[in-house]
């Protein structure tokens, strides 16, 4: 069955022309926005749960899992380490791929989190926690060329996110959100980053699943950080 969702439509035919000296700003002045009460408490609260069951795990972030069937996946794929899905919308989470079924529980390697993710990966940069594995699967992408800062990175966050260090991936169905994405990660690290064509007969992401049924092509960035 083909599904009929549209790949983005832009002005744009290629890398902004303010995202160099966007990004050159974001790095010169640390991002200072205070922490929300919520975020800290869930912060907080999925540390307690990590240092109880997953103290030595290697940590892979899910960021922007939505109802957490990526988070799923990896935690199946990577029985070893310790996975956190975070998601900002409570009726996302709680349509999550396990809560559907009354007889599955979360495997013990994975939690899912609501929290603001500005916030969240602050406070794992505060508190010098480093990733393993962080993926950003099919962020909003933000076509229109005003809505520059509403990428994740054109956000002022990003070089936090950036420090968490390990293997970072994105993936999206607009390649100029990935070129854009490789563009901003050379810039700040120097490490090679580029776009690439990603193939897969197992999506993981609803999204994922949709736009294959679609017959957009997609694509990726991974970095080691």
């Amino acid at each position: 069955m083909r599904a009929n969702s549209r790949v983005p439509t832009s002005a744009q035919s290629g890398i902004h022309a303010h995202l160099a000296s966007l990004l050159d700003r974001h790095s010169a002045a640390p991002f200072r926005k205070p922490y929300a009460d919520y975020n800290r408490r869930a912060f907080t609260a999925s540390l307690e749960r990590r240092e109880r069951l997953a103290r030595n795990r290697p940590l892979i972030l899910d960021s922007c899992c939505g109802v957490g069937e990526s988070s799923l996946a990896l935690a199946q794929a990577f029985p070893d380490h310790y996975v956190i899905g975070v998601d900002q919308s409570e009726s996302r989470l709680s349509r999550n791929v396990i809560g559907t079924n009354s007889t599955m529980q979360l495997p013990p390697n994975l939690d899912l989190v609501r929290a603001d993710l500005v916030d969240y990966w602050r406070l794992l940069h505060d508190n010098g926690i480093r990733l393993e594995r962080h993926y950003l699967l099919y962020p909003n992408p933000w076509p229109k060329i005003g809505h520059l800062s509403r990428r994740w990175y054109g956000h002022p966050v990003f070089p936090t996110v950036l420090e968490l260090g390990g293997i970072l991936e994105c993936r999206s169905n607009w390649c100029i959100y990935i070129d854009e994405f490789s563009f901003a990660v050379e810039r700040m690290t120097q490490r090679a980053a580029i776009c690439e064509p990603y193939v897969t007969e197992n999506p993981i992401t609803p999204f994922e699943r949709k736009y294959l049924a679609s017959a957009h092509p997609l694509f990726r960035t991974i970095v080691r950080l």
